[in-house]
């Protein structure tokens, strides 16, 4: 454990140098977190307000309709800001100088991919929550299952939009195919991602428990900068991961890691078969 922590710093730390010579990609995560937020509450007010999760058998089908367009608005939310991460951050590692408006440009040049992707996705995401909700133990554990190998089957197909332009079951295909040439029993630097940040996460709880612990004043402050620590480290965390992937799809593409990162350190982040 404690090697793949130090192995995933020092990914992070490669991703960070990107961040920080483009400070202004922290705004991608954050416009999707607050598209997100407004998407969730565009549908959960009127299905809260219908209660409509107790629906019996006959209005089954008007649910699973309404959760898809939900599926798909997020999915294309997520996508599309994640596109605007990558393209900027594969403009950096070639050496050039993104904005942030390239960004939103490159974005935007992709929709048609984009808008195929999420209903990839959102169709996978429907299946895996019907799969789900057949059964509440075998269910969520084959749902469980299959969500697991199709975000590791999906790991690169941001990239592959971005860069390539591809269809959504192309980007699919080519998104495999890429891990295959070095892949082995798990994405280390991935995998590692999720450990590194729950463990720089422990302050910022510790802080929130303490604003319910202390005096009304000294609480809310430990509160308040425990909800600013988290929501920052939410952000970086986003954006250190989405820059890892473009870093990943150049290493897997062209055989030869970004500057940046270096051979060594990415040839490590998929352990070869």
């Amino acid at each position: 454990m404690f090697s793949r922590i130090g192995y995933t710093w020092k990914i992070m730390g490669a991703s960070f140098e990107v961040l920080k010579q483009d400070k202004e990609l922290l705004l991608f995560p954050l416009f999707s977190s607050i598209s997100c937020l407004l998407v969730l509450a565009s549908f959960a007010l009127p299905i809260w307000a219908t209660r409509a999760w107790e629906s019996d058998h006959a209005t089954r089908p008007i649910y699973y309709a309404v959760l898809f367009v939900f599926y798909f608005c997020n999915y294309f939310v997520i996508t599309f800001f994640n596109a605007a991460i990558v393209a900027s951050a594969i403009t950096r590692l070639s050496g050039g100088e993104p904005s942030l408006g390239d960004g939103l440009r490159a974005a935007s040049s992709r929709l048609p991919q984009i808008l195929g992707w999420a209903l990839l996705a959102a169709s996978v995401g429907l299946v895996l929550r019907m799969i789900e909700d057949r059964s509440e133990r075998v269910g969520r554990l084959v749902a469980g299952l299959l969500g697991t190998a199709w975000s590791i089957a999906t790991f690169l197909v941001v990239p592959v939009l971005v860069v390539e332009q591809k269809g959504p079951i192309d980007a699919l295909k080519k998104s495999t195919a890429l891990l295959r040439k070095t892949w082995g029993e798990q994405l280390v630097g991935g995998a590692g991602f999720g450990l590194v940040f729950f463990l720089l996460a422990i302050p910022g709880v510790a802080a929130l428990f303490a604003g319910f612990a202390l005096g009304l004043t000294v609480g809310v402050v430990s509160a308040s900068l425990g909800v600013v620590y988290l929501t920052l480290l939410c952000l970086v965390q986003s954006a250190l991961q989405t820059i890892f992937e473009a870093a990943i799809y150049v290493y897997a593409e062209k055989g030869t890691a970004p500057a940046l990162f270096g051979q060594e350190l990415l040839a490590g982040a998929l352990v070869p078969r």
